[in-house]
């Protein structure tokens, strides 16, 4: 059973029988459907169905030439909304099984943003037709959580945000300097980060840490995809699910300056989400990379 279905309502499915007439229905009743071939005498098909807006499940696998389907693989998936990066996103094919992780190394975060791949048909038709590398993606993130708590927000007025605004700007300034090789930037970033240290280690004896750090975002677990976040929500929605029933928070969230989506079991967040509040919890992070018409 995938742990993150929870995360999309359906936290009392337990049996496997349940679960393979579910994955008959969405192959059967599909709202979206994707082929492609894979080069070899085999149709690569993503069957998709949502249960609420823009949450659903997944189910993938293979035509063979006798147009014989075979179920490989389902997940939970959450669309995301809006754009959360524009650099480059490399992908690589997991060993097991016929899907993908994405590698977008962006400034903001601070480490190499590994993510499940949404939308792999568009990336394997573009594989098999020798037009790789695409140039002009941007990437959508979402992440499904089973576990969050809401914090309250540290006090900000207009021109603190502002600080915190142009800082940020002319942080990212010197890390893209620094990645090509200038040696003033790479000398002030590590200045500036000595002087943080400094700074929280001696606020942090009087000080809660929650109101020093505003937000992070930093790998999780040995799973590569999975990251421990917190961040500004910025926006807030409550969907239900259709056959369930149970209800689904879908936050947008702003973290390290990156934006993207989150859904959470209502029964799983602990307080009370409002704009302007912080949530922190563990994400599964997915990713859809919108390719150029």
């Amino acid at each position: 059973m995938h742990k993150f279905m929870r995360a999309i309502g359906f936290s009392k499915l337990t049996d496997r029988r349940e679960e393979q007439r579910l994955i008959t229905d969405i192959i059967m009743n599909a709202t979206h459907r994707s082929y492609t071939s894979n080069g070899d005498d085999t149709i690569l098909a993503e069957f998709c169905e949502d249960f609420a807006q823009d949450i659903g499940i997944a189910v993938c696998g293979e035509f063979d030439a006798e147009e014989k389907f075979t179920y490989d693989y389902f997940y939970p998936y959450l669309r995301g909304t809006g754009i959360s990066s524009c650099e480059d996103v490399s992908v690589e094919r997991h060993a097991d099984k016929e899907s993908y992780a994405g590698v977008c190394d962006d400034i903001k975060v601070g480490v190499s943003l590994i993510f499940y791949l949404q939308n792999i048909v568009p990336y394997v038709k573009a594989q098999t037709t020798d037009m790789l590398p695409v140039t002009g993606t941007t990437l959508t993130l979402s992440g499904l959580s089973i576990s969050g708590n809401i914090i309250l927000p540290i006090g900000k007025d207009e021109s603190d945000r502002r600080r915190i605004q142009k800082d940020s700007m002319s942080r990212n300034q010197l890390i893209a300097a620094a990645r090509k090789g200038d040696e003033d930037a790479i000398e002030s970033l590590t200045l500036e980060d000595m002087d943080i240290y400094s700074t929280i280690s001696k606020k942090i004896l009087t000080e809660d840490v929650f109101s020093l750090v505003d937000t992070y975002f930093m790998p999780y677990g040995v799973e590569c995809d999975q990251y421990s976040v917190m961040g500004e929500i910025t926006d807030i929605s409550l969907r239900v699910n259709r056959i369930t029933r149970e209800e689904i928070y879908v936050l947008r969230l702003c973290c390290n300056d990156l934006e993207f989506d989150i859904c959470i079991n209502k029964e799983d967040l602990y307080g009370e989400p409002q704009i302007g509040r912080r949530f922190k919890g563990v994400v599964w992070m997915q990713g859809y990379i919108n390719y150029p018409m």
